[in-house]
């Protein structure tokens, strides 16, 4: 994988500085999903990324931007069990796929607590509802994706007739957004396993 390197013009003469752009990003990304988005200050954010408030503006322009960087590689490194559960055979595999990708996400120590989406999602006040949007936007795609893949699975005979496809989706998100929200009030592993398999017990068809 190659490494992208960001050279910043330091303050006075001498050697401009060069740090590691994936590096800086991916301790931004801890901060936003410890604190949230209002509450990572610049000055947790360059302390956490190793530079210059000049130096992240260079590299990633303003906080509001910095965050979106910061999101897209969350979708990409925690969240891509997600498009692996949408390709599950059958629709309780779909279930299956998603809430223990959720599971070993939420109960992974080398995480920060909860859902970054959910945390920001809450936590987000008027003058951050932009970001808060942006955020609930790209939940919407996630479920509208779940929604497709169990309409299909309805039309394919994987449910029972009257199962009720798009309330099968606000069950799952439910599930998964509790999950955040009890892991980052301390739910064990095993409590939050214990919702999973409870959860499952509710699914229709096989």
């Amino acid at each position: 994988m190659e490494i992208e390197t960001a050279t910043v013009a330091p303050p006075h003469k001498g050697r401009p500085r060069e740090f590691c752009v994936d590096m800086a990003l991916a301790a931004a990304l801890r901060v936003f999903w410890s604190k949230g988005y209002e509450g990572a200050s610049m000055a947790d954010l360059t302390e956490a990324m190793g530079i210059t408030k000049p130096s992240l503006y260079a590299a990633f322009g303003n906080k509001e931007a910095l965050f979106n960087k910061a999101l897209d590689l969350y979708e990409r490194e925690k969240l891509d069990y997600m498009q692996a559960a949408l390709a599950a055979p059958t629709a309780r595999g779909v279930a299956e796929r998603l809430m223990h990708g959720a599971l070993d996400m939420y109960s992974c120590p080398e995480n920060p607590d909860g859902c970054l989406g959910v945390i920001t999602s809450v936590a987000c006040g008027a003058e951050a509802e932009c970001i808060r949007d942006a955020v609930l936007e790209r939940g919407a795609v996630a479920k509208r994706a779940m929604l497709e893949r169990f309409a299909r699975a309805k039309e394919e005979g994987d449910f029972p007739p009257d199962t009720d496809a798009e309330g099968l989706a606000a069950f799952l998100t439910a599930v998964n957004q509790g999950m955040s929200v009890q892991a980052g009030a301390g739910a064990t592993r095993a409590e939050l396993e214990r919702l999973v398999e409870t959860s499952l017990k509710l699914w229709p068809g096989r």
